[in-house]
């Protein structure tokens, strides 16, 4: 018995985030991004605990993403010039979806994974996103320090845990 005890997972319950459960090398729990509920939440940390800076700025960001969604729209939307010209050319159906603002891509995107990791020696939040005009891709916009470094085209998926 108590060797299955050892291999099992570890979890914490936190106040805010609620159950996590350490898995495939991150904290992983639920999280909601304004509509958008229970997204799978990863949260680096180590064996014993999930890291404490990153615990707070997974805590905070669903009360400061409707701030960061202007600067995401708009890099959104920069994803969406090529499609759009090809669209314009006549190579896409003319069904496909039109956008004319970084205000207008929300109806066409919907937030699927938080990461909340060190990414290029800091400590840096990806929120991945499918895009009605990228069916190819999950995107991820990269943060650190509240505000948006990069718009990556093309992230893995994260596994619904």
């Amino acid at each position: 018995m108590a060797l299955f005890g050892l291999l099992r997972s570890p979890s914490v319950s936190d106040p805010i985030l609620g159950a996590l459960a350490r898995s495939r090398g991150y904290w992983r729990g639920r999280a909601a991004l304004a509509a958008h509920r229970d997204l799978p939440l990863l949260i680096a940390g180590g064996r014993e605990a999930p890291d404490s800076a990153a615990l707070v700025l997974a805590r905070e960001l669903p009360a400061r993403y409707p701030t960061l969604q202007g600067e995401i729209g708009t890099a959104l939307f920069e994803h969406y010039a090529p499609y759009r010209e090809a669209m314009d050319a006549g190579e896409l159906d003319e069904q496909s979806v039109r956008v004319a603002s970084g205000a207008e891509v929300w109806p066409h995107v919907t937030p699927v994974h938080v990461i909340v990791a060190p990414l290029d020696g800091r400590l840096t939040i990806e929120i991945g996103y499918a895009a009605a005009w990228d069916i190819e891709h999950t995107l991820g916009a990269h943060l650190a320090d509240w505000r948006l470094l990069r718009l990556n085209g093309s992230v893995r998926r994260v596994a619904r845990s």
